[in-house]
């Protein structure tokens, strides 16, 4: 087989996320299993790239399915990635995100028995600046890379 498990294939993020992505929450290092807790967390590092792995928690606005509307989305990058956009609300921890630098996806079985279905593993080096490549016209953010699935 010409393509190869484990896959990235690079995606506009325009396509992937027709009404981009809302952030909920903070980025923060993707850490390994820890099974002695007296031990500090060691943070994953991408096995293509080399990179640290950042991890942060996005809503997909266009996903029908609410169970699968959110998910984890991975940063690949040397230093903690700074989002571009403000928060809605000073008291909401939430923010827009219109576009993600060199966004891939990863395909991927979830689901448990019977109940399994296509999902994906999405990544990105970066938040794209606002007005540049990989945003939409008159959208108001920009945006990362995790998992989400397919409907």
């Amino acid at each position: 087989m010409a393509i190869e498990k484990g896959f990235r294939f690079p995606v506009p993020f325009d396509q992937a996320f027709p009404q981009g992505l809302v952030m909920v929450g903070e980025i923060a290092p993707d850490t390994e299993y820890q099974q002695n807790r007296n031990v500090p967390a060691k943070q994953r590092i991408d096995e293509v790239t080399g990179l640290p792995v950042w991890k942060v928690t996005v809503t997909d606005p266009d996903q029908p399915n609410a169970k699968r509307a959110s998910f984890d989305l991975y940063l690949l990058s040397k230093h903690q990635p700074v989002p571009t956009t403000e928060r809605f609300s000073p008291m909401v921890d939430m923010r827009p995100i219109v576009g993600l630098t060199d966004l891939t996806a990863q395909p991927k079985i979830a689901g448990n028995g019977e109940f399994k279905y296509q999902s994906y593993v999405f990544r990105a080096t970066g938040f794209a600046e606002p007005g540049s490549a990989g945003q939409r016209p008159g959208a108001r953010g920009k945006g990362a890379a995790g998992e989400q699935q397919a409907a």
